[in-house]
């Protein structure tokens, strides 16, 4: 046997993890110590929106320092701020997760999703594969133009509040109040729960 044995035996890249190690990294895992809760808006118009929004969603899960602990029925709606007609429809979801990452650094890993996707950014309102939205971070107010917490227009998009209200009923939008008290006054015109669709929670 030669030390470029494919075996690996000899190959000093190959280590064993200390079990310390291991077990830090799986309590770090589990625990999240101090975790913040935040909730992401996800919506796809192009392609298999539905595998868009799994592979999305699968995404998010396998970031370190986060986990995703609830995801929301399926919604159908019209593309916001177009002519009718002249995109395809949107599927919509929402995602609550635990994490420990800052908002930041959550924003670039939603846009390295969205990438992933080959969202393209061509226009305003444009349709895109993928859109991955930081709606609230725990109780965070800023209106920092990068990323501006809450989501400047959640409270007024039902197919945001309508998935969300059904994963946390309780729900609050910082600066704006109970999501049920939100939703109830704009309606749910235009925004159609597809019973059919269904999201996995990763396992």
């Amino acid at each position: 046997m030669t030390a470029f044995s494919t075996e690996g035996q000899s190959d000093p890249t190959v280590q064993p993890v200390p079990a310390a190690v291991v077990e830090q990294v799986d309590a770090a895992d589990v625990t999240l110590s101090n975790p913040k809760r935040a909730v992401i808006s996800l919506g796809s118009n192009l392609g298999n929106r539905l595998e868009t929004l799994q592979g999305a969603i699968d995404a998010l899960e396998d970031t370190p320092g986060l986990r995703v602990k609830a995801v929301s029925p399926v919604y159908e709606t019209e593309p916001w701020g177009v002519d009718p007609g002249s995109q395809p429809s949107y599927f919509n979801a929402v995602v609550v997760v635990k994490t420990t990452l800052p908002p930041s650094s959550l924003l670039e890993r939603g846009q390295a999703i969205e990438e992933a996707f080959d969202r393209v950014r061509e226009e305003r309102w444009g349709p895109r594969t993928i859109d991955v939205d930081i709606v609230a971070y725990a109780d965070v107010v800023s209106d920092d133009p990068l990323l501006t917490l809450p989501h400047p227009r959640a409270h007024e998009r039902a197919f945001v509040l309508a998935p969300w209200y059904d994963v946390d009923p309780e729900a609050q939008l910082p600066g704006s109040g109970p999501v049920a008290d939100l939703l109830a006054g704009i309606g749910r015109d235009g925004v159609l729960p597809r019973a059919d669709l269904e999201l996995r929670l990763p396992e």
